[in-house]
């Protein structure tokens, strides 16, 4: 039986899962900062996630980072303020393993789960409903709400104990980070060197070097479609700086980090920090004197 759904934060990602629960028959409750965003997503407005929470019995959050899933859980008419026994709250961002484990604390005070449920496959996963999730907490609290993360999810991971699924989220990110950017990288010197880039791509994909990049970004991008919608070069920053901390957290080496981090950086100097994190391969074909991998009048050395 579909149930109400509270959905806070329904951005580039909180609003497509949104509109999957929709579909699927949940009446879901949600709070943006822009209000429109929640109606255009289907779902009606409350008008802060203390007003969500008191009204939905599962609440997902689809928030940028930590500082702000912290604002919304512990702040004025935020969700612990209004969280109950029996409530599961399933946050959907990428966040610090840490700041996931001390929320689950307090609202495990109040008698609700928190779940920490990272996600891959970016908006156009979203928009069809295939996301992957990678989950941390209460395996019996997974199973109470796998109905309703199915509107919007192929498969589901149970990793563990609070916080895990973060952990999980933040290695897949890093590793998502390293392909692209290494990826752009290759391409903008194919593209210089005068290779014939289907061809090229169709060679990397039968060879060693395949990767996400290789098999789904890649072939889009060569015919100048960015896959527009999708994690900005600014937030991937973000996600490889909270994977630089967490593993010197936990006494890991990051020495892999050092390219991806610079390309992400160079990416935000030259203006695409805001632009779908793809365009770094713009950025770098910036440095290699204006290449762009769709523009057939590159000039070539």
């Amino acid at each position: 039986m579909p149930e109400r759904v509270g959905f806070i934060g329904l951005g580039n990602m909180g609003g497509r899962m949104t509109r999957c629960l929709v579909t699927a028959g949940h009446e879901v409750v949600g709070y943006d900062p822009d209000a429109e965003r929640v109606t255009a997503a289907g779902a009606r407005s409350a008008d802060s996630p203390a007003a969500v929470t008191a009204e939905a019995e599962v609440v997902l959050l689809s928030l940028p980072d930590s500082p702000v899933v912290e604002r919304v859980v512990r702040g004025d008419d935020g969700v612990l303020g209004a969280a109950r026994s029996g409530q599961v709250i399933v946050d959907l961002s990428t966040a610090s393993p840490p700041s996931t484990q001390s929320i689950h604390a307090d609202l495990a005070e109040k008698g609700a789960e928190y779940l920490d449920a990272g996600i891959s496959g970016g908006a156009a996963a979203a928009e069809k409903g295939t996301l992957t999730l990678m989950t941390g907490g209460s395996e019996d609290a997974l199973e109470r709400v796998r109905p309703i993360l199915d509107a919007f999810s192929a498969k589901i991971f149970h990793m563990g104990a609070s916080g895990s699924g973060h952990v999980a989220k933040l290695l897949n990110n890093f590793l998502n980070g390293v392909s692209l950017s290494a990826t752009a990288e290759v391409m903008v010197a194919a593209k210089k060197a005068g290779l014939e880039l289907h061809t090229f791509l169709d060679v990397l994909n039968a060879s060693s070097g395949v990767n996400f990049a290789t098999l789904n970004r890649f072939p889009k991008i060569v015919d100048g479609d960015y896959l527009e919608g999708g994690l900005s070069s600014d937030l991937m920053m973000k996600d490889l700086l909270l994977y630089m901390d967490f593993v010197h957290s936990i006494g890991t080496p990051s020495i892999n980090a050092a390219g991806s981090v610079a390309s992400f950086g160079v990416a935000a100097r030259l203006g695409y920090g805001d632009q779908i994190s793809n365009r770094v391969v713009d950025a770098l074909g910036d440095l290699a004197g204006g290449i762009r991998l769709h523009d057939p009048t590159t000039p070539q050395d």
